[in-house]
């Protein structure tokens, strides 16, 4: 499956503004950390121009300049890492972490620690309507595994 997709009769029936709906834009992707490497690649012809400056004998500061590159494109390509898992493989797994049968689910990318490790946070609801319990379940997305127990609660009912 590619992407988020929405059935066009569930959107017709629904009133999914076109914006929104991926039958008419077309399927998302979330873009792969990987493409951090090409920043980084950027920030050190950024450092070999500062050098290349310094040696030509514009002023000193350069090297400096050209250090503070290397650092950043050092940070970028350790920022770099590849999703083994994508949205539809979370939400899957998400699924199956849970003790109740699955309605609506939702997974978001975010990101954590000092070299951004991509996390799949995936809220999921039981299947009744309206839900009565709701679960968060936390994925690393560079492996795929459970980063801690599922937090489930319970809904309270609308008065």
């Amino acid at each position: 499956m590619d992407g988020i997709r929405i059935p066009e009769e569930v959107a017709k029936a629904e009133g999914v503004p076109e914006d929104l709906d991926s039958g008419v834009l077309g399927p998302y992707r979330f873009p792969s950390p990987v493409r951090r490497r090409t920043a980084a690649l950027v920030y050190v012809a950024g450092a070999v121009l500062s050098a290349l400056g310094a040696l030509a004998g514009l002023p000193s500061g350069l090297w400096a300049i050209s250090a503070a590159f290397l650092v950043v494109a050092f940070l970028h390509d350790r920022a770099a890492w590849p999703l083994a898992i994508e949205q539809e493989d979370a939400l899957t797994t998400a699924a199956a972490q849970v003790p109740f049968a699955i309605g609506h689910a939702s997974a978001a990318l975010g990101f954590t620690g000092m070299r951004s490790r991509p996390v799949w946070n995936v809220i999921v609801y039981s299947v009744e309507e309206p839900p009565v319990r709701r679960a968060l379940v936390r994925l690393d997305a560079t492996t795929g595994m459970r980063l801690d127990s599922p937090y489930v609660e319970e809904i309270e009912p609308p008065d």
